[in-house]
């Protein structure tokens, strides 16, 4: 069976979408992001150096992550924010930096070294105080990748006018709110993305990680109409209109973790006039990756660098 690329998610963004966030934004501007970036020499080599990063973010959290610079030029960067999957650990971005960014490589809330405040494990982070969206816990997560631009504007070596944002699975959904809620970013990749169309994907998809949330249905069903409305102010698609800077997609056709009929809908959603969908038959939720970033490097090279 095909898929179906005119497949609309029933997610419906909720009237007060942007309030909630909007608020959301002011508190975490009210929090100093007191940097501590501290030279990595064990990873740093002749051509790149790496860093630890830390910084607060929503909640007072100390969020951590790898930061990486070329060691020539030493000013006027492009940057790029690299937001993480669901359950692997953020990598050190060595390889971005070799290519001339700098990077910071974020580990949101329950990632390695963001772990000592709040740590709902994996399984867990996806339905963590779930039906109250003031508490769910990607309210701080989503936080915690956006904190990530301000770290890169606090650092005299980055351009502000040229920073983009890459992931893919999770990273591809934090890619898509990042771009939504941070008109700083000037380009965006989203890889095989996740938290889009949740109530969709639980019943498109039997793998996990969202068979997390039918797990947590099945043992509170008096609960679905409060989990549908929290995660309403979640879902990538509710956040999609509001992109405005050029953005590139791939969608595995065969992807069993995030569905792709998911991926057609948030494609149609997003407002940027400069978006182009990239579809890799055969491929799974690696998306068609190693085909695909020659296409990354060209995107940002063009849109970062030109």
């Amino acid at each position: 069976m095909g898929v179906d690329r005119d497949y609309r998610c029933q997610v419906i963004k909720p009237e007060d979408f942007n309030e909630f966030w909007g608020l959301v934004l002011d508190e975490l501007s009210s929090i100093e992001l007191n940097v501590k970036c501290e030279k990595d020499e064990l990873r740093s080599d002749s051509e790149v150096t790496v860093y630890q990063v830390f910084y607060d973010s929503l909640d007072h959290v100390r969020i951590s992550g790898w930061y990486s610079v070329p060691n020539t030029p030493v000013n006027g960067l492009p940057a790029i924010l690299l937001v993480p999957g669901y359950q692997s650990d953020p990598p050190i971005p060595k390889d971005w930096s070799a290519k001339g960014y700098a990077c910071l490589s974020v580990n949101p809330r329950g990632k390695v070294r963001s772990r000592s405040q709040f740590d709902p494990g994996y399984p867990g982070l996806l339905t963590h105080r779930i039906i109250d969206k003031n508490t769910y816990s990607y309210r701080g997560f989503y936080a915690d990748a956006w904190r990530g631009i301000d770290f890169l504007l606090s650092r005299g070596e980055v351009d502000s006018e040229r920073i983009g944002v890459a992931g893919s699975s999770q990273g591809g959904g934090l890619a898509i709110t990042t771009s939504a809620m941070r008109k700083e970013i000037k380009a965006a990749s989203a890889g095989a993305p996740y938290l889009c169309g949740f109530m969709d994907a639980i019943e498109l998809t039997d793998t996990y990680p969202y068979q997390e949330i039918n797990d947590y249905l099945r043992t509170y069903p008096d609960r679905l109409e409060k989990v549908e409305g929290t995660l309403a102010y979640f879902d990538g698609i509710s956040f999609a209109d509001q992109i405005d800077c050029p953005i590139i997609m791939n969608l595995g056709l065969q992807d069993n973790v995030c569905p792709p009929e998911t991926g057609y809908a948030l494609f149609e959603t997003i407002g940027s006039k400069d978006k182009k969908l990239f579809e890799y038959e055969g491929h799974g939720h690696e998306a068609g990756r190693y085909v695909h970033s020659g296409i990354m490097d060209q995107f940002f090279d063009k849109h970062l660098k030109g």
